[in-house]
């Protein structure tokens, strides 16, 4: 096994604590007042950048309320539309259609064994009537 790279230039990458560290280093006192200055006004821009970006995303957001709102579509046309799409997504896999098609088929089986019970038992009465 290799020893560790020794000096300034290690190979590995910086992990934890070592990155707190270099986060928390002031570089400020290496850099020239010419670089301090080209940073400052590119943290400037950078700024300002992000803060059109955050305007234009805003305005594109109420453009599609508006768009949607012309469209009849709102938050309950979407939620019900989107459980429509479910439900018959649901409806069309093959696990819902064989459990379907056994409840079915144990409805039918219920129904006439009810059918049956229930004919069983008018029977008795009318046997217990006539006695």
């Amino acid at each position: 096994m290799e020893a560790p790279a020794q000096g300034l230039l290690e190979a590995e990458p910086l992990r934890g604590r070592d990155e707190d560290a270099v986060a928390s280093a002031d570089f400020s006192s290496m850099l020239s007042d010419e670089e301090r200055e080209e940073l400052k006004a590119e943290l400037v821009q950078l700024e300002d950048e992000i803060t059109t970006l955050r305007q234009v995303l805003s305005a594109k957001e109420r453009h599609l309320i508006e768009i949607k709102q012309k469209l009849g579509m709102n938050l309950m046309n979407e939620i019900k539309q989107n459980f429509s799409k479910s439900w018959h997504d649901m409806q069309t896999t093959t696990a819902y259609k064989k459990t379907h098609e056994t409840l079915s088929h144990a409805g039918q089986k219920a129904t006439a064994a009810f059918s049956n019970v229930g004919t069983a038992i008018s029977k008795k009465f009318g046997d217990m009537r006539r006695k």
